[in-house]
């Protein structure tokens, strides 16, 4: 029974997440409509690469704020800092799992008869 409320706790949480993100609340960047492209103009590759960069860029947030509060830096807080390394941490390990889900598909692909 604990199970089911926490991940109605977490439903919730998105629920929320995604609400803000439409109503462009919080600390999403919205842009403007003319920035918007349709997702058709883009492939496949341009798509995965914009991922693996925002993977990255989280990555690189998280090394500065933790070499930032290594120095000593008054601004940056250690929670701050943590939070940081979980969300790259996240990001890298939700990227790992959509590389192996596309080589699993590639390799069921290839086995494939013609």
């Amino acid at each position: 029974m604990a199970d089911r409320v926490d991940i109605q706790n977490v439903l919730g949480q998105m629920r929320a997440l995604k609400a803000q993100a439409q109503q462009g609340v919080g600390t999403f960047p919205v842009r403007p409509q003319a920035e918007i492209q349709p997702a058709a103009q883009n492939s496949f590759g341009d798509l995965l690469k914009m991922a693996v960069d925002k993977v990255n860029e989280t990555q690189q947030a998280a090394t500065k704020l933790t070499q930032a509060y290594e120095k000593g830096d008054p601004s940056v807080d250690l929670p701050e800092v943590m939070i940081g390394l979980q969300k790259a941490s996240v990001s890298f390990q939700a990227m790992t799992q959509v590389r192996n889900r596309l080589v699993t598909a590639y390799e069921d692909i290839s086995k494939m008869p013609i």
